[in-house]
Formats: structure tokens, sequence, C-alpha cells
């Protein structure tokens, strides 16, 4: 679970509901036709701009925001070293029963076992690597477009609220409460796009650096293994993926 986007966003519209609550009634701030106009219109018109699959797909993706979880550098390090050490006592066989629970790196566990040469091996990793992270930008432009969507929905419930305004204006008592209502739909549509939308594109963006360098890091530690490096040459070749506050003293004065 990541605190950070789950108390920012109940944060966010907590601020937001508690200023409705201490202005006046909440009532005032609910208008079905605005919502419509602005949730449903957007989520159509996004969905004009991506095939089918891919905008049902956008909700499993935004889950990643939420609940993502990958292994740390210091953790993929450690377990790199103790592969090396295994290949350098036992062969790169002696690989075939090591326990590995990260995904990316048991499948460069496999190709090394069947023999390929490094230079197939790296073309095939950073292949996976490229698409997994192709997969992840669709997920983060639909939700950009959400984003730049959201507000003008916004204003086009607003147009439509002030021409049904200005056609009434026999009673002057009903141009306040029109003119609200006008204004909800722009709201609704400034809350939809930076209080949901590009945040989350935001932090699916973040999330997407973050596997890409993880990936990085065991394609170079495979790489070394195979060409048969000492354990301590690759923790210390893979020591430049991690921040400087992490690394050896010897290393950060390298």
């Amino acid at each position: 679970m990541d605190l950070a986007t789950l108390i920012g966003l109940i944060g966010a519209f907590g601020v937001i509901f508690a200023s409705i609550f201490m202005g006046g009634s909440i009532s005032t701030f609910i208008n079905v036709p605005s919502l419509t106009v602005v949730f449903a219109g957007t989520f159509l018109v996004t969905m004009m701009k991506f095939s089918l699959g891919q905008f049902l797909g956008a909700a499993k993706v935004a889950v990643k925001a939420f609940m993502f979880k990958l292994a740390t550098p210091q953790e993929l390090i450690e377990k790199a070293v103790e592969l090396a050490k295994a290949a350098r006592q036992g062969g790169i066989l002696a690989l075939e029963e090591a326990e590995i629970n990260d995904e990316f790196m048991q499948s460069g566990v496999n190709l090394l076992i069947d023999g390929h040469q490094p230079e197939i091996v790296r073309d095939m990793l950073i292949k996976d690597m490229q698409l997994t992270v192709q997969r992840h930008e669709e997920g983060q432009n639909i939700f950009k477009a959400i984003g730049d969507v959201g507000p003008a929905m916004g204003m086009i419930g607003t147009l439509i609220g002030l021409v049904q305004m200005l056609s009434n204006m026999d009673d002057p008592k009903q141009i306040g409460p029109a003119m609200a209502v006008a204004l909800l739909t722009t709201l609704y549509g400034a809350i939809l796009a930076n209080m949901f939308a590009l945040p989350i594109a935001d932090k699916l963006s973040l999330r997407s650096g973050e596997e890409k360098d993880r990936k990085r890091l065991i394609i170079d530690a495979l790489l070394g293994i195979q060409e048969g490096q000492n354990p301590r040459v690759i923790a210390s070749m893979l020591e430049a993926y991690l921040p400087k506050s992490a690394r050896t003293k010897e290393e950060a004065e390298a």
C-alpha cells in the first residue's frame, strides 16, 4: 500500500469537503446534470482516444498507484551477489536451484541456464523491459487524457448552463441559483483533473521509472554473472543504482 497516494487523495478531498461544510450545505454543490456532463462526458470522450481494451484496463493500471511493491535495489543487489557466488562455485547450471522471487530476474536466469549468448540475453531482456514500459505509458496516457478532457467538459457544461440561464431571464430570482449550477460543472472538471486523474498519471510515471531502473539493475547483474565476474565487482558495479546515502563509504568516496 502506497501511503503517500492514499493520504494525499483522502486528505485533498477532506480539505474540499471541510471547506464546503464550513461554508454551507453540501446539497448546494450537488447537481446531477452537471455530474453527468463532466464524468460521463469525460470518460466517453477519453474512450474515443483509445481502444476499448486499453480504456477498460486503465482501472487495473490505476491500482498500481495504490498497491505497488517492488524489490528494493539493495535486495536485488544482495540476490545478484548470491547468484554470482553460486555461479562461480557450481557453474551457471547451479542457478537452477536458486530461489528467486522477482519474475524478471527469474526469466533472465532461465536464459543464462539455457546457454544463450550475452547479446541475445541482453536483447531479450531489454525488449521485455521496453514492452513493459510501453504498457505502463498507455495507462499513464489514459489518465492524462482524463485530466485534459475533464476541465474541457466542465467548461462545456458551464456554457450549457449559461445558455439555459440567459434564455430564462424573466425571473431575476432564478439568475443566482442558475449561475451557481452552471459554475458547478467547472468545479467538477477541475476536481476530476487536478485531484484525481493528473496525480494518478504522475504517480504511475514514477512507478514506471522505478520499475525500469530495477530491470536495468537486473540486466547488468545477470550479464556480469554470465561473464563470470567476481561477486564483489558485481556488487560494486550495481551500487551505482543506489542513492549516495545508501552506498558503501568506499563507493561514495570514489
